[in-house]
């Protein structure tokens, strides 16, 4: 990925790559600034500024090549640095993740799941394994997996993430809403998916004022 991208910057080229993939799959073969901008709400002059860092040129009157642009965000991104990934739990998100095969083009390849009911364990999700969270730690090594999804109750974070030291994961993507005791070489983004509500209720209700 490239590091001079502000997480900002990062934010809104996954959101061009949503829309530059639908244009794909629909044979389309450009697309303006406009276009996305007017899609995303956005500055037209905001998309043509994170546009250029991407060293991608338009065409005049006819706009950006479709397959060209979504190729270098995925370049910029690390998309084509494809991940292998646990996902632990498999309730209804973590069934809803490893459902989600775009993941793929995003980098991640999802390879098995981790719970610890009898009755899950031993059956599969799209063709992914579901393993007791025992043998995370052993598969994560000999697999050589080092980026965990972690979508267990809250009252279960701490538990499944202490399997996850065990197993020399280094990455976690949190949706517990439970802040983990990890140690400093373990790198955790905790999805605020509450907090994102929240804001999206506070700016329904301030245009409804406006």
């Amino acid at each position: 990925m490239n590091d001079k991208l502000t997480s900002k910057v990062i934010n809104r080229l996954t959101l061009y790559h949503c829309i530059l993939a639908d244009y794909e799959e629909n044979s389309c073969e450009y697309i303006s600034s406009v276009k996305i901008a007017n899609l995303l709400k956005l500055d037209n002059s905001q998309v043509r500024k994170d546009i250029k860092l991407l060293n991608n040129t338009g065409k005049c009157n006819v706009g950006y090549d479709v397959k060209a642009l979504k190729k270098s965000i995925e370049k910029a991104l690390g998309f084509e640095d494809v991940k292998d990934v646990f996902i632990i739990g498999a309730g209804n998100l973590g069934a809803a993740i490893a459902k989600y095969d775009r993941f793929q083009s995003y980098g991640l390849n999802v390879i098995a799941l981790f719970d610890t009911d009898e009755n899950k364990i031993g059956t599969a999700i799209n063709n992914k394994k579901i393993y007791d969270i025992k043998d995370l730690p052993e598969l994560s090594k000999k697999m050589n997996v080092d980026v965990a999804i972690l979508t267990v109750p809250r009252r279960s974070a701490q538990k499944a993430a202490d399997y996850l030291i065990k197993g020399n994961i280094k990455y976690i993507w949190n949706f517990t809403h439970y802040i983990l005791d990890l140690p400093d070489t373990i790198k955790v983004w905790n999805e605020n998916l509450i907090g994102n509500f929240l804001q999206f209720t506070l700016d329904k209700n301030k245009d409804k004022n406006d």
